[in-house]
Parts: C-alpha cells; sequence; structure tokens
C-alpha cells in the first residue's frame, strides 16, 4: 500500500523559511536535524499521526555539489523557495523499488539531541525521478515518525487534504502502480505546485 508520507519544500534558509511559513500560513515547525550524506538540514511541520510537510535545505555544500539531490535542490532554491517532491510511504520497499527501477538505500539524519533517525528509502537522490513523480521510504521506527512530534498551528491543521502535482499523468499513474492517492493532476511542467491542509471550516492551499 502507498500513503502520502510527506511533501518536501526547498528552502534556502531554515530560519528564514520557518518564520515566513508561520506568518503567512500559521503554520508551526520544529527543528529536525543534519542528512550528513546529503549535506542537508531540515525542518518539520508535523501534521498529526503518519504526515507532515519537511523545510529542506542546503547547509553544507561541499558535500551537497557531489549528490544529485543536492545539486538539485541548490538549482531549484537560486531564485527562491520551491516545491521539491512528495513521498510516499509503503511497507512494501523492495517491491516498489523494483517496479520503478530504483534503488534502495539506507538513509538517516541526526537530532539535534544528538540521537539518529533511521529509515530506507528509494529516489529522493535518482537522477531518474523527475520532479512530479514521487520518492518512497519506510521507516525504521513507526513509534518515532516525524508527523507526530507535538507542535501547536495557529491555523489549527490537522492533515494533508490533497497535493497539486503537474508532468505526465500516465507515468504518474504507473509509478504509483494506481495508487488512490488525493492527488489532484495536471499536464504541465513537472513538479508539486501545491498543498491543501485540513483546517477548522475548511482547507489551507499553500501554492
Amino acid at each position: 500500500m502507498l500513503t502520502i508520507d510527506h511533501v518536501v519544500y526547498a528552502v534556502r534558509d531554515l530560519d528564514a523559511a520557518a518564520a515566513q511559513v508561520l506568518e503567512e500560513h500559521g503554520l508551526a515547525s520544529v527543528p529536525g536535524g543534519q542528512h550528513p550524506q546529503w549535506g542537508t538540514e531540515n525542518r518539520i511541520i508535523p501534521l498529526g499521526g503518519a504526515q507532515y510537510l519537511e523545510l529542506l535545505a542546503v547547509v553544507d555544500p561541499t558535500i551537497a555539489a557531489t549528490t544529485h539531490l543536492g545539486r538539485t535542490l541548490t538549482a531549484l532554491t537560486a531564485e527562491g523557495d520551491h516545491w521539491f517532491a512528495m513521498c510516499l510511504a509503503t511497507d512494501e520497499l523492495e517491491e516498489v523499488a523494483a517496479h520503478t527501477h530504483l534503488d534502495v538505500v539506507a538513509g538517516s539524519r541526526t537530532l539535534p539531541d544528538g540521537g539518529v533517525v533511521a529509515w530506507r528509502g528509494a529516489g529522493i537522490d535518482d537522477p531518474g525521478r523527475t520532479p512530479d513523480l514521487p520518492f518512497f521510504i519506510s521507516w525504521d521506527e513507526q513509534d518515532h515518525h516525524p508527523g507526530a512530534m507535538p507542535v501547536e498551528h495557529p491555523c489549527g491543521a490537522t492533515g494533508l487534504a490533497w497535493v497539486e502535482v503537474e508532468g505526465d499523468a500516465a507515468r504518474f499513474t504507473d509509478w504509483v502502480q494506481g495508487a488512490p492517492l488525493s492527488v489532484r493532476f495536471h499536464a504541465g511542467e513537472p513538479g508539486v505546485r501545491a498543498v491543501a491542509l485540513r483546517v477548522p471550516g475548511g482547507q489551507l492551499v499553500w501554492r
């Protein structure tokens, strides 16, 4: 089964982005940690349960320049912050990776308190994945999912309502093996365009 785990927003400066997102959308974030293998760091916008939004920035340009992910984030944020990609959770990662011709690799990030959060993933650093196609994740410890981190959002957000994506609809459908996802797909330049969050009285759209 495939479900939307999180959506990544690429930013140039984590602290500045966190302040802007709080002011403009009423979404609070908490420190995530560093990804030594990519030269990146993140902040988490928990949405409860097993969903969240991720602010992701390059913090070590030297390491980032050696990875496809790092180079992509640097180019994407050259003129501002942008949506980067959607991530789907699965308990059948090897089968999904085989279908999409991706390698399964171990990932981790170092928490501010020195702890480590670990997972297995496929596709985030793969040049064959276009921006409209999700990457995949399987968490090592579901009890410590970032989406469940305690936070209070001024806007009252409680989860993802839908994600808007542009690209090749047929390829997307094959990529996710027809999984019933809350995704609004349109033809266009490949990439994530917006997310909608459930809030009291309706939806908050971040475009």
